[in-house]
């Protein structure tokens, strides 16, 4: 059978249908999707003890960020929380989250934690995107490492106090003890390491600034971790705090003050101003230094919460199996359900 050929119209059009089904194709082949989530087990229901009120006066309320690279670490912390605390079903958790993850989120949180009071507020990344400055570690540039500053403008006016905790740690007390603090006239509570090497957390073009300098002047500055803090909202928010922290993070672009992410905004407001609360608060550094997350030992004395703050995470250093030792007190509260364990069910 003799072929025929095809007009240059038709091949015009052949090509024409050809490319437009390849630009298809190739956006339904790279179209983004939301992350999977891991997959948790369902905790045990916990009940308040009969000495336990039932007032709103009477809950505590927790912040944290829901990171989708940190679910596992958070979901270890509720855990840890509510397993320790006398009065868990009045824990009152306030979640921050990037914008389209909420409802994906929301059904893990509820699905691994059914009693669990909580509230997912969307966090708006472009509120503090173009004012984040690079720094050594890329985890420590990502928005939500920010939101804390943003905490006072997000949750509801009535919640007057909150205790803002990183998701990379457990507490292994009653967190109560914590939330009743007194505050005495401070904006924020928390641990503090007046050892530490204060000018190690700025650069020469800080401290060789007697303009910039001055906003320590009359202050003994010490260092904290803002992983672990009690927070006076109404105290913040009436005193603009976090116009204040931008305020220092427009600084920061213009003259590279520090190199710590998040952290020293804080410390040049707050440093030798804070309510200092017990070390055993915040047994930090557990996940090493910034740049190779090397094994470290606990610091002797009493320890009611651990922060694998530093580069290393417990749970990835599980699954490589090469886990430092202080990971295994991390372990008992991970919920994550892996494909084996999944796969034996």
């Amino acid at each position: 059978m003799a072929s025929r050929s095809l007009s240059y119209t038709q091949l015009l059009g052949l090509l024409l249908v050809t490319t437009t089904m390849a630009v298809r194709v190739g956006v339904i082949l790279h179209k983004p999707s939301a992350p999977t989530l891991p997959v948790f087990r369902e905790a045990p229901a916990f009940r308040n003890g009969d000495q336990c009120g039932t007032l709103e006066a009477d809950h505590i309320h927790i912040a944290m960020t829901l990171d989708t690279n940190y679910l596992r670490g958070t979901m270890a912390a509720v855990l840890s929380l509510l397993q320790h605390s006398t009065c868990p079903e009045n824990l009152s958790f306030h979640f921050l989250s990037l914008p389209h993850f909420e409802n994906d989120l929301f059904s893990s949180i509820k699905s691994t934690f059914p009693y669990l009071n909580f509230k997912i507020y969307q966090f708006d990344p472009n509120l503090v995107r173009s004012k984040i400055s690079k720094s050594i570690r890329q985890a420590l540039d990502q928005p939500l490492n920010y939101a804390r500053i943003y905490l006072a403008d997000i949750i509801p006016s009535t919640v007057n106090r909150i205790i803002y905790l990183d998701s990379d740690l457990v507490v292994v007390d009653d967190i109560e003890k914590l939330w009743h603090v007194e505050m005495e006239g401070k904006v924020v509570a928390a641990p503090e390491y007046c050892h530490a090497n204060f000018t190690y957390y700025f650069t020469k073009a800080f401290w060789s600034d007697p303009v910039l300098v001055k906003v320590l002047e009359g202050k003994r500055p010490c260092y904290f971790n803002t992983g672990v803090m009690v927070v006076d909202v109404n105290k913040w928010r009436k005193g603009s705090y976090t116009q204040k922290v931008e305020e220092w993070m427009t600084i920061q672009k213009q003259k590279r003050i520090y190199h710590l992410g998040s952290l020293p905004p804080f410390l040049l407001i707050f440093a030798g101003d804070i309510k200092a609360v017990n070390h055993r608060w915040n047994q930090h550094g557990l996940g090493g230094d910034n740049f190779e997350g090397n094994c470290r030992t606990l610091h002797p004395g009493p320890i009611s919460l651990l922060h694998w703050s530093g580069k290393g995470k417990p749970w990835l250093r599980l699954d490589s199996r090469k886990p430092c030792i202080v990971d295994h007190l991390w372990a008992p509260y991970d919920l994550y359900r892996s494909s084996r364990h999944s796969l034996e069910e």
